[in-house]
């Protein structure tokens, strides 16, 4: 079931998009394997506190992020890993770590990894560890507004 924050999201702008639901998992390259889209097209999403305050990365499934590279981006803020008991609260309608890349929805900023806006179409989880979203990258750009910058590397 996607989140209801999501689902009103793509309902209200009647954004072309599909649902993609598989067997249970965990971590994005299961997801991306049990959705059949190629890793470089799933989009996971990195919990981030950036000066302390929580954040999105967004990024292809077969990448991780450059903690460094992300703090000289963003101006040489303290950027670190935000644990899950740090954000599991700011995502109510989600299961812990299935959260979908729309920062604006739980009052964050979203950043994403350049190399994700090349694919025509991502995926991501849509709030459950067994239902994901593929829809055109433009159409989530336009919804989610995200800040683009250059920061993964393979993983």
């Amino acid at each position: 079931m996607l989140s209801p924050r999501l689902h009103n999201l793509l309902d209200e702008h009647h954004s072309p998009y599909q649902t993609l639901v598989h067997d249970r998992t965990v971590t994005a390259h299961e997801t991306a394997a049990a959705s059949h889209i190629h890793q470089q097209q799933f989009a996971k999403t990195v919990m981030l506190k950036v000066d302390g305050r929580l954040a999105m990365m967004v990024m292809p499934a077969a990448y991780r992020v450059d903690l460094t590279r992300l703090s000289r981006a963003l101006g040489g803020g303290m950027v670190e890993l935000a644990g899950e008991t740090e954000f599991k609260d700011a995502f109510a309608d989600c299961e812990v770590g299935a959260m979908p890349p729309f920062g604006h929805l739980y009052g964050m900023p979203v950043y994403v990894d350049s190399r994700l806006a090349q694919q025509a179409e991502i995926a991501f989880n849509a709030g459950s560890h067994t239902d994901a979203v593929r829809m055109p990258y433009e159409e989530f750009e336009k919804l989610a507004q995200p800040e683009l910058l250059w920061l993964a590397h393979v993983m």
